[in-house]
């Protein structure tokens, strides 16, 4: 099933509406950066994306050193970022933890 392209443009858009994942779009890629309180927590938090990526049959990369967590969502067989990945990051947002200044 072929998804189609988001130009950069409509990113850019679709991030700033009301309700929109709170991500930013860098070199193409939709990007997450979070800290988290210790390294177990990070641990915890990249299984909490996992098995939301595994329910949605879509992956991000993640990144972890030591406390720090980096996402990035795009879609690989499509050549870009697409609804799927926005689709994701909206569910990402809901598991990301609440912490003061610590979710970028």
């Amino acid at each position: 099933m072929s998804r189609p392209v988001l130009e950069d443009g409509e990113v850019r858009r679709l991030l700033g509406e009301e309700g929109a994942p709170y991500w930013e779009l860098t070199g193409g890629a939709l990007v997450k950066k979070v800290r988290c309180p210790s390294f177990r927590a990070a641990l915890d938090f990249a299984c909490a994306v996992g098995e939301l990526a595994e329910a949605a049959d879509h992956h991000p990369d993640i990144d972890i050193r030591y406390r720090n967590v980096t996402l990035s969502l795009v879609t690989h067989d499509a050549g870009g970022i697409t609804q799927s990945d926005l689709d994701l990051a909206r569910q990402i947002d809901r598991v990301t933890p609440d912490l003061s200044g610590g979710v970028s």
